[in-house]
């Protein structure tokens, strides 16, 4: 029940997300806003969705996660409502980036992942954490194409209206994981230390920053490609709905992908699973650049970006758990996550403001390859041991 009604939340919520992409070029056109406009608002949700997860992280490991579940979905169907009906930038920047960014810190991957890692003991969390990440990429898969049926039926805002309606149901899922959250605490309180010691020992620990600066990086790519894959497709000549069918296949694809990731990493260090991830990234940002835009290069690009999306987060929560405990997995996972939203904020508003600069997004393209490489080679020094606690040390 645990997997089924956490994986459900995700779906929403992670689902519905990932078809903004296929909004910013009607907006752009109907609205007449540039592209930059449009893609600054959803460039601050993922800001403010960082900013906001460590305290959102911190109040489920109090409190419990079925209560921040409950306020994420509130405001994530607020803030659609409102993108929907703005008719300024201003208005759409509240909703589309303000409260839908502080509902996905409370419906997102910090919470609902805190809350499954504490479910399962080490040996079953890899997978565990990887079907219910996986569930975000069905929902990535299941929503693109209604998304784009909603929108040739209903126009953006009838679909956004639509959407709003339907992530309600992440208000009653949420009261299901609220046992969850809060079996493991009696068991990990013997081992654990309060939550100041817990940061400090993740502060004074390298690879928890070297983590966070990976995420970064995993951010960058994943919402530049996720916000701006369309209107580039679009811009080379193939068909609108080339760009939708392209991010449901990365989408279908990271099922299998997450799922695998979670696996490998109980049966290989996690670091080089990550470097593995971003290299391959890299590699498969390069050709698809240097390749002319047919069907097939298109096809097969969303298939290797899909295999490896998001399968850096279960990935990483699994890893901050095996090194720092679960008592304050919400918490912890939520700081390194801050850094993938910050590389999420500039990889979308940096791909409209640089498209607009130069009619072009070859250069945002060059750098998600670059530092693609870059995170591949600081995953590779991350310790993987866990770090005693204080009561450990004082024993």
């Amino acid at each position: 029940m645990v997997l089924t009604c956490a994986g459900a939340v995700l779906l929403l919520s992670l689902g519905i997300r990932q078809s903004f992409g296929l909004f910013l070029w009607p907006i752009s056109m109907d609205r007449g806003w540039s592209r930059e406009t449009v893609a600054f608002a959803l460039a601050l949700q993922n800001l403010i969705w960082g900013l906001a997860q460590p305290f959102a992280g911190a109040l489920a490991d109090r409190y419990g996660a079925a209560k921040v579940l409950v306020a994420g979905g509130l405001a994530y169907s607020g803030g659609l409502v409102l993108m929907a009906l703005a008719e300024s930038p201003l208005g759409f920047g509240i909703g589309a980036g303000a409260l839908i960014g502080l509902g996905q810190s409370g419906a997102g991957f910090g919470v609902v992942l805190g809350a499954v890692g504490k479910s399962f003991p080490e040996k079953d969390r890899g997978v565990a954490l990887g079907i219910v990440s996986a569930a975000g990429s069905i929902g990535q898969f299941v929503m693109l194409p209604g998304a784009q049926e909603l929108i040739d039926g209903l126009g953006w805002s009838g679909a956004l209206l639509a959407f709003a309606a339907l992530s309600l149901a992440i208000v009653p899922l949420a009261a299901a994981t609220a046992r969850a959250a809060h079996l493991p605490r009696a068991a990990d309180a013997a081992a654990s230390d309060t939550l100041a010691t817990a940061l400090a020992r993740a502060a004074a620990h390298p690879g928890f920053w070297l983590l966070s600066g990976s995420v970064f990086v995993c951010g960058f790519q994943t919402a530049f490609i996720m916000n701006h894959l369309p209107a580039y497709l679009v811009d080379c000549g193939r068909p609108a709905r080339d760009g939708m069918a392209a991010l449901a296949l990365i989408g279908a694809f990271n099922i299998a992908g997450n799922y695998a990731a979670g696996w490998l990493g109980n049966v290989f260090p996690k670091r080089l699973i990550l470097a593995a991830i971003y290299a391959l990234r890299a590699a498969g940002i390069v050709a698809f650049v240097a390749l002319p835009v047919s069907a097939a290069a298109v096809w097969i690009f969303s298939a290797l970006m899909g295999a490896t999306w998001l399968a850096t987060i279960p990935l990483s929560t699994a890893l901050v758990a095996q090194v720092f405990g679960v008592r304050y997995l919400s918490t912890l996972f939520s700081i390194v996550f801050l850094g993938h939203q910050i590389g999420s904020f500039l990889g979308v508003w940096l791909g409209g403001a640089v498209f607009d600069a130069t009619g072009s997004y070859l250069a945002m393209w060059t750098s998600a390859a670059a530092l693609g490489a870059v995170a591949a080679l600081v995953c590779l020094p991350i310790n993987e041991r866990a770090v005693p606690m204080v009561r450990e040390l004082r024993a």
